[in-house]
């Protein structure tokens, strides 16, 4: 019902609308996330301006836009509780420094392995994080102080001011897209509540809330630059090495993954390995600046893409519109309904979660349908990073099993009386067990001929099952030639080397999963 409509051209006019946008619905994002970390509001602000600019400006995938984000705050939670603020920001610049490490030395490459099916999985397990995150939105402080579920008429006016959100902008861009439906939306949504004074709950209901301080405000100054208070000893590097190393793997997992996926929205290709170094460079910066780190925030940049954003200045504008309110506008900003910002969301929800997954699930092979159910489980349960490999592990596993079944040995005799033994299918790992029972070495001839032509050998398990073979033939008194390996092949051959007949014009030429070889 709901289509995003993406567009492979930068507009300087779209980049800017559609970052103020997103800038707007920062805000509470950045209060929440650093709520959840166990820190002030401003520290996820911060977070969210540093790490948005940076990598608006130098990042490998144009029109992403990248901030604080939960699926980081819940690792760092634990960290501040135990060693206070310092320690973070010190494990924040250490996580930068890992990350830009990872995009150095090309890891960034990786995440195109990632199947498509982890890929359903994770983008619907976001849309239901991305969900379940606004239901608190319908929580307000009672009268005992403690949140609760909203009731009565300000439920209504919530659901209500939602629905008129939802519908301004599904229904605008049919009438005109010269600016961003979601920015009329919150608009329009924030002078209705003004206007008629409607019970709905505000930007500074939520941070006050969240802060439990009645005067609470997201205004403050420029962020300060400070090396983190800790000691410098290597006490403190085992401290916060652990942490670093899961930020940084969580950070850069997610964002790949969301720089992925804007590749296939837009048609475009973003470069990975910068992205590394940009988030990398982005997290190192906050840490001496008082934020809490962070990375790409898919919710946001979809927003952003709906919008119409494709170039940095969209970033650039988020990021700087941010400070603006944090310095000067804070007044205003707060007095925006917390609905028309879920009411985006939702729109966020519903363009994000791959409806044709639920299609084609009985349709598609039954290990895949596994795997998008398994991932996006695993993503709401846990976080993104935890999904996504064990969704690539499962593939991987499902992959092994699948193709373990498509060795097949057939057998005949020549014209001179040899056994010969025709190999067909990829020889590794989980295909050793069934290559090696398909020989018959009992009633074999005395002379045996192992074919590889339609055959190849991928790892070194395969080396060893063909040594195992080998021997076994051996130890039987019979005389085994192995024909058309790679040289690789030859010299990893411990027990079968000297059985293989050389054939220069015919013999493959491929590299063997080891590290033997140097």
């Amino acid at each position: 019902m709901f289509e995003l409509h993406a567009s492979k051209v930068a507009n300087l006019k779209n980049d800017v609308l559609s970052g103020l946008t997103v800038s707007l619905a920062l805000v509470p994002e950045a209060v929440a996330f650093a709520f959840v970390a166990g820190v002030g509001p401003l520290v996820g602000l911060y977070a969210a301006f540093i790490v948005g600019l940076i990598t608006a400006i130098f990042g490998g995938r144009p029109g992403m836009i990248s901030g604080a984000t939960g699926a980081m705050a819940v690792v760092m939670v634990s960290l501040v509780a135990i060693h206070g603020i310092e320690y973070l920001f010190a494990t924040v610049v250490l996580t930068g420094v890992l990350q830009i490490l990872a995009g150095l030395f090309k890891l960034g490459k990786f995440i195109r392995l990632v199947p498509h099916p982890v890929m359903l999985g994770f983008v619907n397990g976001l849309a239901i994080v991305i969900f379940l995150a606004q239901l608190g939105q319908f929580k307000v402080t009672n009268d005992a102080g403690v949140l609760a579920w909203m009731q009565g008429s300000q439920l209504l006016v919530m659901f209500g001011l939602i629905l008129l959100t939802m519908a301004i902008i599904h229904f605008l861009p049919k009438l005109t897209k010269a600016i961003p439906s979601s920015l009329v939306a919150i608009v329009v949504v924030t002078l209705l509540a003004q206007g008629l004074d409607l019970d709905a709950r505000t930007v500074v209901d939520f941070v006050r809330d969240m802060t439990n301080d009645p005067a609470a405000s997201i205004a403050g100054g420029l962020p300060q630059f400070s090396i983190p208070s800790v000691p410098f000893s290597f006490e403190t590097f085992q401290i916060i090495l652990p942490f670093a190393l899961i930020l940084a793997a969580i950070g850069l997992i997610e964002s790949l993954l969301t720089l992925t996926l804007i590749d296939e929205l837009t048609g475009t290709r973003g470069h990975g390995n910068k992205e590394c170094i940009a988030q990398g460079a982005a997290n190192t910066v906050t840490g001496f600046f008082g934020g809490m780190g962070g990375c790409a925030m898919i919710g946001q940049s979809m927003i952003n893409v709906n919008s119409g954003g494709r170039g940095r200045m969209s970033g650039v504008t988020a990021a700087l519109a941010l400070l603006g309110f944090i310095l000067f506008g804070s007044s205003l900003i707060e007095q925006i309904p917390l609905a028309a910002l879920v009411g985006v969301m939702f729109i966020v929800v519903i363009g994000t979660f791959e409806w044709s997954s639920i299609r084609i699930l009985g349709k598609v092979p039954k290990a895949d349908a596994f795997i998008i159910i398994l991932v996006s489980g695993v993503t709401v349960a846990t976080d993104l990073a935890i999904a996504v490999v064990v969704g690539v592990i499962v593939s991987a596993l499902v992959f092994a099993w699948e193709h373990a079944k498509h060795v097949v040995v057939h057998r005949s005799i020549n014209d001179k009386g040899s056994t010969v033994y025709d190999v067909s299918g990829p020889l590794f790992f989980g295909s050793v067990s069934g290559f090696l029972e398909q020989f018959d070495l009992q009633g074999d001839s005395d002379d045996v001929i192992v074919d590889f032509k339609d055959s190849r050998v991928a790892d070194h398990s395969a080396i060893e099952a063909i040594d195992t073979l080998a021997d076994r033939y051996i130890s039987h008194g019979k005389q085994m030639h192995l024909r058309h390996l790679s040289k690789e092949c030859t010299q990893l051959l411990t027990k079968a080397g000297s059985l293989v007949e050389i054939n220069v014009i015919e013999d493959p030429e491929y590299y063997i999963a080891t590290d033997k070889l140097g």
